[in-house]
């Protein structure tokens, strides 16, 4: 029986390559404290529930909805998380020119934290640093909104008095055309494509594994649940990505080297 793939065998795969597209999703976060939504400890899991709080539909009609999200939104552990080693990794594989495009489905701003350059970040869901007037699209910085809280349990924009919410894609929602757009070209043009703590069942964004398969990239999918992409994947690693990651940056200098 072969030998399973491992850390030195993605590493070749990620060394080899000029262009290296990374999609992350909430499983990279979990270490900094911030929950994911389809594990077994997930947000969807736990609380099934909460999910009509996130359909843009709900949040538009219903006061009370939106003053519960805010509630929620000033306890969000986004305001206290720190970049864990996962996310300082991929920083380092940003700095080794290596890095086409950080696509992430995350909202927590922890990859640019870690040091990744904004410029190679593509936020396909949005980000909670920011706050949108759904009237007027008056962006204003979420600790600003927040701070407003004591006084108003649904703090409109302070321009036109519409309704705010996080700058992020609720349900109902459709991505943003230029961001999803940059995040389709990032997988089309990359020789590999690493897919770390994404249950890559949520489209259209997992389809960017397709593009990426497609146009010949090799797919390396770091993960503690199975995937639907697993099959088509040179390497899946299924170590916790806190120690998976950073250990698949060390097996690639020591390649390098």
């Amino acid at each position: 029986m072969a030998a399973a793939p491992n850390h030195a065998d993605a590493a070749a795969i990620l060394a080899g390559s000029d262009r290296v597209t990374i999609l992350t999703g909430a499983g990279i976060s979990t270490d900094s404290g911030i929950p994911d939504f389809r594990g077994p400890q997930g947000l969807w899991t736990t609380n099934p529930g909460a999910a009509a709080m996130f359909d843009i539909d709900t949040y538009m009609s219903d006061a009370d909805v939106r003053r519960e999200v805010w509630r929620m939104r000033g306890a969000h552990p986004a305001w206290t998380a720190e970049p864990n080693a996962a996310h300082r990794a991929l920083a380092e594989l940003d700095r080794s020119g290596r890095l086409r495009a950080l696509i992430t489905q995350n909202v927590d701003g922890l990859h640019q934290a870690a040091g990744s350059d904004p410029e190679h970040v593509i936020e396909v869901h949005g980000t909670v640093l920011w706050v949108i007037c759904m009237s007027c699209g008056l962006r204003t910085r979420t600790p600003d909104v927040l701070a407003r809280l004591e006084e108003e349990s649904d703090p409109r924009c302070m321009d036109c008095g519409g309704i705010q919410k996080a700058d992020t894609i609720s349900f109902g929602q459709r991505l943003k055309p230029d961001v999803l757009e940059a995040a389709i070209e990032a997988a089309g043009d990359c020789e590999a494509f690493l897919a770390v703590g994404t249950s890559l069942a949520v489209h259209p964004v997992a389809g960017l594994c397709d593009i990426a398969l497609e146009r010949g990239a090799a797919l390396v999918i770091v993960n503690a649940e199975p995937t639907p992409y697993d099959d088509a994947a040179r390497v899946v690693l299924r170590e916790p990505i806190g120690e998976a990651v950073p250990a698949l940056a060390d097996a690639m200098s020591g390649v390098r080297g």
